[in-house]
């Protein structure tokens, strides 16, 4: 930190001062969410930050001035909060913002138009940005990380503000966002129902008129939601949602999104073009891409051991367990072409013998009731269409479409 003096401490004061006047005066949301932008490590607030560790008086050039002293409530739990950012205080740093955040909510709350809506998601951001890093920092020092959960409550306060009518409720969904990023964090995704039901069951909410970089939040957010609960028709349409309206050149958030769509196509029978995992580094489907092609369940299994840690912290890895039987599928679909290549008139007799040495050359050990069971499987599933000839040991399948494509619709449970 360079020197700063006495007077010069003061002189950044005032103006930050004078500038935090100014913005609300003039309604200038603009203006006024840089001022409040702690996170972002700007070099106005760092030097601002400085100026209030050299000048220890700060509290009462705010009292004494009439100005001022009308945005006393917020902006000096705003210079603590400042103060102890800069030195690396960072569970200070967010009880103090978050003291300045509830009075700027009170004022938000009386200011009739929606002028502050800018400024009030740079707030809602860095309420849940400080928290996390706060909570790094105490579980670091042996100590319960709480300040996330606390702002996931303050949050929830923005929103029930942001959810009545008037132009403010544009501002819901971007709220409703961020809430949404802390409930993941936590692990208490249940939390996001309420929520949701307040965004797509209230008349007071068009979706549509929401800007465009939300509505793609929630969508993936609650895209991921679906593919929790299995629901891959609603998981599809919402992560194809937020694919087709994010930004174009943004592949860092194309890429997240892909992370899940991927999961729900191969689930429905839709398998992606290899450039596609190439472009935006996704070459841990690669080979479960292929299994699925060549009907390969060493090759599945392989990898989904390979990758296991990284499916399982994205939370897909049981998705994609069960493309198991699409690999069956695929594999005794592969048994019959060639089958009906050598021997058209018995093609649809298919002996599960034949199945056992097929996995057996997959190195696969099975026996033929283990068999029989998968294809009992895939029959009542409507992968394969037949019936079986229990005394022969040969499942019969039917000459018509014995392989019935998904479709674009998930496996039959």
């Amino acid at each position: 930190m360079a020197y700063v003096s006495m007077g010069e401490a003061h002189r950044r004061i005032t103006d930050y001062l004078n500038r935090f006047s100014d913005a609300v005066s003039s309604q200038d949301g603009t203006s006024l969410k840089l001022l409040l932008s702690l996170s972002s490590n700007s070099p106005s607030l760092l030097s601002l930050a400085d100026a209030l560790n050299v000048f220890q008086d700060a509290t009462r050039l705010v009292n004494q001035s009439e100005r001022f002293s009308q945005l006393g409530d917020i902006v000096l739990p705003l210079f603590r909060a400042l103060q102890n950012y800069r030195l690396g205080n960072l569970t200070d740093a967010y009880q103090a913002f978050e003291k300045s955040a509830n009075f700027f909510i009170q004022e938000f709350r009386n200011w009739d138009s929606a002028w502050a809506l800018e400024a009030l998601y740079v707030v809602a951001y860095e309420i849940r940005v400080l928290a996390e890093r706060a909570d790094r920092d105490l579980a670091s020092n042996g100590k319960s990380p709480e300040k996330l959960k606390a702002a996931g409550s303050f949050l929830m306060k923005v929103f029930g503000v942001l959810a009545g009518k008037g132009p403010k409720r544009v501002g819901a969904l971007y709220v409703t966002c961020q809430l949404f990023k802390v409930y993941f964090k936590l692990g208490t995704v249940h939390l996001c129902r309420s929520v949701i039901r307040s965004i797509e069951t209230a008349r007071i909410f068009e979706f549509e008129e929401f800007p465009k970089r939300d509505k793609v939040t929630y969508m993936y957010y609650t895209g991921r939601l679906e593919v929790f609960n299995e629901n891959f028709p609603a998981a599809d349409q919402k992560l194809s949602y937020a694919l087709k309206h994010c930004n174009a050149y943004s592949e860092a958030n194309i890429r997240m999104i892909l992370k899940y769509l991927i999961p729900v196509k191969l689930s429905i029978g839709i398998l992606p073009k290899n450039w596609l995992l190439e472009k935006y580094n996704l070459v841990e489907y690669r080979n479960i891409v292929e299994a699925l092609r060549r009907g390969d369940l060493r090759l599945l299994r392989h990898a989904l051991q390979e990758h296991e840690d990284r499916f399982l912290r994205s939370g897909v890895y049981l998705v994609l367990e069960k493309l198991e039987l699409q690999v069956y599928q695929r594999l005794i679909k592969k048994i019959y072409i060639i089958q009906k290549q050598k021997d058209p008139a018995k093609a649809h007799q298919l002996k599960l013998e034949i199945i056992v040495k097929a996995l057996k050359w997959l190195e696969m050990d099975m026996d033929l009731d283990e068999v029989e069971c998968i294809v009992a499987i895939l029959i009542h599933k409507n992968l394969v269409k037949g019936y079986f000839a229990h005394k022969s040991k040969v499942v019969v399948l039917s000459k018509q479409d014995p392989f019935p494509k998904l479709n674009g619709k998930p496996v039959m449970s």
